[in-house]
């Protein structure tokens, strides 16, 4: 049986665009003469389509566009899985997430999402009703079971519990499919990327076929849709678990294969190129899927915006990314020369708006209020917010949108101006570590071959430079320290107690949940960020605002 996977970036709701991409990828299967077509989940509408899902119409749009596609396969010879919005006509409004299969102009196999995750970013129990039913269909004597995403998560046994994430589902849509004699397993999905998944998926299904004696097929969408990316990474494993096909990551990809044919594949993964790549392909379909051509940032001769900088001219090229340098009295010269020398290498255009005449008019302006008051950090926060004016400005007047710069280790201790430096469309880099920044600008060099980022950006000390001599260490424990304390209580959900227990002093763990926990007002009115670690500040975290926790 040749099969074909159709890795599909579709747009949220663009029913009709949607349903041209999944038309377009018919054709060229069925030219390569595919047994078996699959797209991912919800290729029909996007996913997450949230509470888009209320509109009746758009439901219905999206079944007339499944009538289309059937149509279409009228004379198509290759069968054809479609993931796609069902509507239970006897229960209105109940929704299902469903898989239609398609053979020549009518839909022959229906199969709803058991599963239906309600963590992280997830929330499918608001929207949909899980299966109650199973079943297979066959093609070329091969039985056939199709999951939907979550539906493979929980097919090992209890001795694998580390894949489960303490989800705790009583069925198991893999076991029930093999129960009822399927030989391969489908799995359409929409797997948003977080660093380490691709490698956990892999293994995991791997495990899942060597215990059950089972080939899956595995296709997930590809394609940033807000805050969320996915990978694409689609991949097959036969009965003895040997990964023997693998479509591109973070592209488009249509793969034409012999069912359970070929040799083992390397699997192995490397993550700081994953992040980078799922920060291009982010910040390209964020803007792309906005209307928007064009962007504009601050440079501060730091590692932020230089690795933002970076980024944005991957996504959308350098001719399309402007950089703003905004010296104020406490700025050194290496700030502005620093970022001449990376905008020469980036190829991209710079401007200079020196702040320092707009500084001393508000502190004149507010004399009279602020009378003999000391300067502290509002006067480093005017700093900030006149250059989020300006930056804005910029935005406003041409049409770029601005990217804020600021990282995870940055949001997460409220150590950025609301209205300042937070300022912009989408934060670009908000869930990347500082750690992390250092990392991966490392790895940018090096795959230049050459000082991409100048050394001098990537070795001087971290400052805002919003008063004298000021440096981030001065605020916050060292970013090594910082970042192991924020992952074990932000991803890995520790308490204070159990933060100290793996090895962090108590007086640190202490001031920087204090940090974290008071700031979360400015975090809510934050620009959206791309999605990379298992728990990113923004639609997957949801704390309220007046609270009273003692972590």
């Amino acid at each position: 049986m040749k099969v074909a996977i159709a890795q599909i970036n579709p747009i949220i709701a663009d029913i009709e665009g949607n349903k041209k991409k999944i038309l377009d990828y018919i054709k060229k299967a069925e030219g390569n003469g595919a047994d078996l077509l699959i797209f991912p989940e919800l290729a029909t509408i996007g996913y997450p389509p949230m509470d888009l899902l209320e509109n009746t119409k758009l439901v219905r749009d999206n079944l007339n566009s499944l009538k289309d596609i059937a149509q279409y396969c009228k004379d198509i010879n290759s069968t054809v899985v479609v993931g796609y919005i069902d509507f239970d006509y006897d229960n209105p409004p109940m929704l299902y997430n469903s898989a239609a299969v398609i053979s020549r102009g009518e839909i022959i196999f229906r199969q709803n999402k058991t599963l239906l995750p309600g963590y992280d970013v997830f929330d499918e129990y608001r929207y949909f009703s899980p299966a109650t039913e199973w079943g297979v269909f066959e093609l070329k004597g091969i039985k056939i079971g199709i999951t939907i995403c979550e539906d493979i998560w929980a097919a090992l046994s209890k001795d694998n519990s580390r894949f489960l994430d303490l989800r705790g589902y009583r069925l198991d849509p893999v076991k029930i499919l093999k129960d009822k004699g399927a030989d391969l397993i489908i799995n359409i999905s929409a797997s948003p990327y977080i660093k380490g998944k691709r490698q956990i998926r892999m293994e995991m299904l791997r495990n899942i076929s060597r215990e059950l004696n089972l080939s899956i097929i595995y296709v997930n969408q590809v394609g940033g849709n807000d805050s969320l990316v996915f990978d694409g990474n689609s991949f097959c494993v036969n009965q003895k678990g040997e990964l023997y096909r693998h479509a591109k990551g973070f592209g488009e990809d249509l793969l034409v294969f012999d069912h359970n044919i070929g040799n083992e594949l390397n699997s192995e993964v490397d993550d700081i190129d994953d992040i980078i790549n799922a920060l291009i392909l982010g910040l390209r379909d964020y803007m792309g899927k906005s209307g928007f051509k064009k962007a504009v940032l601050g440079l501060s001769g730091g590692i932020d915006s230089a690795l933002t900088a970076v980024i944005a001219c991957k996504a959308i090229g350098p001719e399309n990314v402007f950089g703003i340098t905004m010296p104020s009295v406490y700025s050194s010269s290496g700030s502005v020369n620093d970022s001449y020398a990376l905008a020469k290498n980036l190829a991209m255009r710079i401007e200079t708006i020196a702040i320092a005449d707009l500084f001393e008019q508000f502190k004149r302006d507010l004399k009279a209020i602020f009378g003999d008051l000391p300067e502290d950090v509002t006067e480093e926060n005017i700093q900030a917010r006149i250059r989020g004016v300006l930056l804005m400005s910029v935005s406003n007047k041409t049409g770029a949108m601005l990217l804020s710069t600021g990282n995870k280790s940055e949001v997460a201790t409220g150590y950025c101006t609301l209205y300042g430096d937070m300022c912009g469309g989408l934060a670009v880099i908000s869930d990347v570590p500082k750690t992390l920044v250092y990392k991966i600008a490392e790895r940018i060099n090096k795959d230049a071959g050459f000082d991409l980022i100048p050394r001098a950006i990537i070795e001087k000390a971290p400052s805002a430079e919003l008063r004298p001599g000021q440096k981030d260490q001065d605020s916050l424990p060292p970013y090594e320290i910082l970042d192991g304390i924020i992952e074990l209580y932000i991803e890995q959900k520790l308490s204070l107690e159990e933060i100290v227990a793996a090895g962090y002093e108590r007086e640190t763990v202490a001031y920087t949940l204090r940090l974290i926990n008071m700031n979360e007002y400015k975090r809510f009115q934050a620009a959206p960020g791309i999605k990379v670690t298992s728990k990113a500040f923004g639609i997957g975290r949801r704390i309220p605002l007046v609270k009273r926790y003692n972590p």
